[in-house]
């Protein structure tokens, strides 16, 4: 038997630090999870902490070191390998020679598990019972891997002495060089779109490339929110001899952290297409990778490599889990926002749970915090909130800007400012006030919130597992941001590993809401409501917006007799299956209520 992965969900990345040391806490249960690799301060941090928990001879890298960006995350990804090898030892050597925790294992496996049907015959057995169990644990069981994210467009250029460095040293380069030199084999999660001078830096390192037995040591994961997006980006690499090994599809609104709505499409759709058309995208990069692998004089693949097709954004309930599954034939489903309620799983310190733990739909909102200028899913009442509140009280605003990942905007200087810093916002302040008497006060509140709304991700997002690890935070008082996807809502306690995933295999129910609404019908809910929202919120109405909003109206309507056709010939969902048909119908009549505005070219 091959050694298969033992779960069919994973976690993905949220936020900076939330997944930073998710691998050191779940891999050993063959439990996947993603580490955002951009801030190498937060990874060197986390480094020293275990470096010190461990007893490990790992040396602290100075920010004086030559590359030591790419070397301070080499270095963490390393030791994060070391920590969970020798913890799926220790594991492996626990449930070989404990009973009861051999079980306890066996209870988090899902139902339809080789090794635990596998298992369970040996217990069965009895005869040479320990010595058998250890042989198959040792040829079946291998750890969740532990995979690494860079968002693409934090690639801002970096200066030394006044003097602009090379390319290679930009944010995201140098993020992807410190994963391809880690000893690593796992994934690089690639995702908020295409970066082609990024993409085109992978083809320096040889672990992205196929051996001559096929194999890829580190692998390319693309989140991607439709299949166009998925076929240019994947053709793209594939023309420089690098395969895609896996898309990672993501509701558009239904998620945690920046949200990318799509033109209208909803997931149900979307996730159609790549049942239907996966083979096209196989075979399309096939093509283009084996030209450009013969070119190079590189090792060619005699057949495609193997390509997964994997979901997130707002699954909830173990049915929804199974019907992406068995549905659209996905390899895994993303939990993301739950497990932000798993001390085990996740770094948030207390405060920030216990928020999440009350927090109703209510509170989760799409904010313009981002620097990024894109909608950011958040919640009402965070740390980082009430001390920008205090502060815009005395009349201050804008954030210290000590590390400037985000600092994009080439508005005042080349070097790049951070539209959350006090420098970026105190002139934009500075420039309203100048105008304010030709504006009426509509547009000056307007105006003025669009300029100070915007928060310190760099800081809020890491300070959580900090303050969960109780260590130093130097610099201005920042407190935490959070970006939980709405579904958080639906989930109101603290539990366990191993509730949460007893949850996902529908061996447990941890949800006290018995009206929450059906993954596609919460999603197309946003939906319905965003393009209200751009509609009525808009100034200046142009006729390729309007075309636009008549674009997404289609698409959404379109989605809905897809639902309607889908839920029909389902047999999932049948006890809910009267309330889903009256929301589609209700958010269907909302939707033809919505008047997109008529201007002429």
């Amino acid at each position: 038997m091959t050694k298969k992965p033992l779960h069919n969900f994973h976690i993905p990345v949220m936020g900076l630090a939330y997944t930073i040391d998710s691998p050191i806490r779940v891999a050993q249960y063959g439990i996947s999870s993603v580490i955002s690799i951009i801030d190498d301060e937060i990874l060197e941090k986390m480094k020293n902490f275990y470096n010190k928990k461990f007893n490990l001879d790992y040396f602290g890298i100075s920010t004086k070191t030559d590359d030591y960006r790419a070397k301070r995350i080499t270095a963490y990804l390393d030791m994060v390998d070391d920590i969970v090898n020798e913890k799926f030892e220790s594991f492996k050597q626990e449930i070989s020679k404990n009973t009861e925790a051999l079980k306890d294992f066996m209870a988090i496996l899902p139902n339809t598990s080789d090794l635990k049907n596998g298992l369970q015959n040996l217990i069965n057995q009895k005869d040479n019972w320990s010595s058998n169990i250890k042989n198959f644990i040792e040829s079946n069981l291998k750890p969740g891997s532990i995979d690494v994210n860079i968002m693409t467009k934090v690639d801002k250029d970096n200066y030394q002495n006044n003097e602009q460095l090379p390319v290679m040293y930009n944010d995201a380069h140098a993020s992807l060089r410190g994963f391809a030199k880690s000893k690593l084999s796992s994934s690089m999660v690639l995702s908020a779109g295409m970066n082609p001078r990024l993409y085109s830096y992978m083809e320096e390192f040889e672990d992205f490339y196929p051996d001559e037995n096929g194999n890829i040591k580190k692998k390319i994961i693309l989140k991607v929110s439709d299949f166009r997006s998925a076929m240019i980006q994947g053709n793209f690499l594939a023309k420089k001899g690098l395969w895609v090994s896996e898309y990672r599809i993501e509701s558009g609104l239904n998620c945690g952290g920046h949200a990318f709505a799509t033109e209208g499409m909803l997931l149900g759709p979307i996730m159609e297409e790549f049942k239907q058309k996966k083979n096209e995208l196989i075979q399309s990069a096939y093509a283009l990778m084996t030209a450009a692998l013969e070119q190079k004089g590189k090792c060619t693949v005699s057949e495609p490599l193997e390509m997964k097709i994997t979901v997130q954004g707002g699954v909830g309930t173990s049915e929804e889990h199974e019907f992406l599954l068995s549905n659209y034939h996905v390899d895994s489903v993303g939990w993301g926002s739950p497990f932000l309620l798993v001390p085990e799983a996740t770094s948030v310190d207390t405060e920030t749970r216990n928020l999440l733990v009350k927090a109703k739909e209510q509170d989760l909102y799409l904010s313009n915090i981002s620097p990024l200028g894109v909608p950011f899913n958040t919640v009402k009442g965070t740390s980082n909130e009430t001390l920008k509140y205090e502060k815009e009280a005395k009349g201050k605003y804008g954030s210290s800007c000590p590390k400037k990942l985000l600092a994009l905007s080439k508005e005042f200087s080349p070097e790049g400012t951070c539209t959350a810093s006090k420098k970026y916002q105190d002139i934009k302040l500075k420039e309203l006030y100048t105008d304010r008497e030709t504006l009426t006060e509509k547009e000056f509140d307007r105006r003025k919130s669009q300029i100070t709304d915007k928060a310190c991700l760099c800081v809020g997002l890491v300070n959580a597992a900090y303050m969960e690890q109780n260590l130093e935070i130097k610099g201005e008082k920042q407190g935490v941001v959070i970006c939980p996807g709405p579904n958080i809502a639906f989930f109101d306690k603290e539990v366990s590993l191993s509730e949460m995933i007893k949850h996902i295999y529908g061996k447990t129910n941890i949800l006290s809401h018995t009206q929450r609404p059906n993954m596609f019908i919460n999603e197309l809910k946003m939906y319905v409501e965003y393009l209200r929202k751009e509609i009525t919120s808009s100034v200046e109405i142009t006729h390729s917006q309007t075309k636009k909003w008549n674009t997404f109206k289609k698409n959404i309507l379109e989605g809905i007799e897809y639902y309607h056709d889908l839920f029909k010939g389902s047999s999932f969902f049948s006890n809910g299956l009267s309330t889903i048909n009256l929301q589609l119908q209700e958010y269907k009549l909302q939707l033809t209520s919505i008047e997109v505005p008529q201007v002429e070219k």
